[in-house]
């Protein structure tokens, strides 16, 4: 799968390729993505986020999934809402982790949140070795999402989430048109001032656009094999939470009981 083609808003023509771009070019702005997501977005990611953490709904004392993790807002949000579990963050861009941890992980988060550099299509996880899943803003750039949903599938326990936040597709006409024309035209020319980056917010931009909507996305996830599969509309469907359940399995059915043969009375005359 790897040397396969690919239709990549990076320019891409390989799976492998495309991850490389994409891990690069977050790599590029690792310093100043915390700030553009809070200023981008007004600050609603803070609230996204925390949805999302509030959906996993780890068992105590169970590993959480961050993927995609970047600088680690979520996971931080994991920390803070199970704090009897620990989380494993993943992310293919190394200066992302980095930036996170030399920010983030201080007054004992060190000791609960383990960042770690990793391929969202080939996870370093044993099977059925996590208690919940959760990936913000990252499925789009995981290519081709079927290895991915695969991989979650794998390393999942039975009965566990998945919660997915992102974008909703970028060709629905949202606000009047005016959401579209902040995600063609304003978007890319701030995300470019600012971090100095001509080619990462528009990369952004292209990918929200050519996003399926939340329909297709949840029957990717159907036919990935997740079920209990929905979706929570934010800002008028601007941001979507997707959660859904690796199947938990059959219960063995209860043995039959066997009737007792029934004796007949004798009636005393």
């Amino acid at each position: 799968m790897a040397g396969s083609q690919c239709e990549s808003a990076t320019g891409a023509t390989t799976h492998a390729e495309h991850g490389e771009r994409v891990a690069a070019m977050f790599g590029r702005i690792a310093g100043w993505y915390d700030f553009l997501n809070h200023a981008l977005s007004g600050g609603q990611d803070i609230y996204w986020r925390y949805r999302l953490a509030k959906a996993a709904r780890p068992a105590p004392g169970e590993t959480v999934l961050d993927l995609a993790a970047g600088t680690m807002d979520v996971s931080v949000e994991l920390m803070r809402q199970y704090p009897d579990c620990r989380v494993a963050a993943l992310d293919f861009a190394l200066p992302m982790l980095e930036t996170g941890k030399a920010r983030k992980l201080k007054d004992g988060r060190e000791d609960v949140i383990f960042p770690v550099q990793a391929d969202g299509r080939n996870l370093p996880l044993p099977d059925r070795s996590v208690g919940a899943a959760t990936i913000a803003f990252g499925i789009r750039n995981i290519l081709p999402r079927e290895d991915a949903y695969r991989e979650f599938l794998r390393v999942l326990k039975p009965g566990a989430r998945l919660c997915i936040l992102e974008f909703g597709t970028g060709s629905k006409r949202v606000w009047k048109g005016l959401y579209n024309f902040y995600l063609e035209k304003l978007l890319p020319f701030i995300g470019d001032r600012i971090s100095g980056d001509p080619g990462a917010y528009r990369y952004l931009a292209e990918t929200i656009k050519n996003f399926p909507n939340e329909r297709a996305l949840a029957r990717e996830l159907v036919d990935a094999g997740f079920e209990r599969v929905y979706c929570v509309p934010m800002m008028s469907g601007i941001v979507y939470l997707h959660v859904c359940e690796k199947p938990a399995g059959k219960k063995k059915a209860a043995p039959k009981k066997t009737a007792k043969p029934r004796t007949k009375k004798t009636v005393k005359r």
